[in-house]
């Protein structure tokens, strides 16, 4: 607020009144004044405010606008032809990066039965490197989640897969309250597609990992469109495009990015390392994306 006010904003312009949704919120809503809502959080809490404002529709002065961003359970789908390292990296990063406490970050991934021992015997490598401590130290990849809610959640979820049938903790699982709230990274083998945490948003460093029969990735596709009400995000990890199409087909309604390694790559490359070396640019970066209408889309930026 001070920042915005230093820029320029004449105060008042934007107010923030801290405090817990279930305090502030009720009062918001109820009010005739109110314009519009933005909501970040639960499917289900995003469900009673929608009821509330429409229930309060004939006492407010206009038609309030509603944009809602709610749960996930947010997935990585690897083909066959997945490049190992590229996926474990998105498999590690995606799922452990704020201790997994952001909404894009990977809760769930289905890996095929062929590259299985491999990913994980590389995915175990790549966590016994993170470190975790306080987030004054940069060299710390992960620090404690956010408050004591959080915290009993996770472990909650955790215990969990130690205690049933289903679901068995394969790395991490460790939780430390005596300073902080902390959570090891943790991933759990579910045998179960229907495994509790395979299906239901925790919000904290846990991945849940199918490994699927490579035969099954039809049906196994249908799973991952089904099993959540929502997925916020999802990455296809594929090097053929006969994988990302397939997938793109199966999941046509699941927000997604889609991650590939094609013939371009090896195309491009060498051009863009020359023009480089030719014009004496600094750096550059480039993004391949995919879409329904075109698969290879180049962008560069300098």
């Amino acid at each position: 607020m001070q920042i915005l006010e230093e820029a320029g904003l004449p105060p008042g312009v934007i107010n923030l009144v801290p405090g817990s949704g279930a305090s502030v919120g009720d009062i918001c809503l109820a009010d005739e004044n109110l314009a519009g809502v933005h909501f970040t959080g639960s499917t289900r809490v995003f469900h009673e405010m929608w009821k509330t404002i429409g229930s309060n529709i004939a006492k407010y002065k206009s038609y309030p606008r509603i944009v809602g961003e709610t749960g996930g359970k947010d997935f990585i789908f690897a083909h066959p032809s997945a490049d190992i390292d590229t996926l474990v990296t998105a498999m590690v990063r995606g799922a452990f990066e704020y201790q997994g406490q952001k909404c894009s970050a990977a809760s769930r991934a289905y890996i095929p039965k062929s590259i299985w021992a491999e990913v994980e015997t590389r995915m175990k490598a790549q966590i016994k490197r993170i470190k975790i401590g306080s987030p004054v130290d940069f060299t710390n990849f992960c620090g404690a989640v956010i408050d004591r809610a959080a915290f009993d959640s996770i472990a909650e979820y955790i215990n969990y897969a130690k205690e049933n049938e289903g679901g068995e903790v394969i790395v991490g699982g460790g939780c430390d309250d005596s300073v902080g709230y902390f959570v090891e990274p943790t991933v759990i083998l579910a045998t179960d597609p229907q495994f509790k945490t395979m299906v239901e948003e925790i919000f904290g460093p846990v991945l849940t990992v199918y490994v699927y029969a490579d035969e099954k990735i039809e049906e196994t596709l249908e799973l991952c469109n089904n099993s959540s009400m929502y997925a916020l995000t999802g990455s296809i990890f594929s090097r053929e495009r006969s994988g990302v199409s397939l997938a793109m087909n199966k999941l046509e309604d699941a927000a997604g990015n889609f991650s590939r390694k094609p013939l371009l790559h090896q195309l491009i490359f060498p051009i863009l390392s020359w023009m480089k070396n030719k014009w004496q640019v600094p750096a550059f970066s480039f993004v391949l994306r995919s879409s329904h209408h075109r698969m290879d889309c180049l962008s560069i930026r300098w």
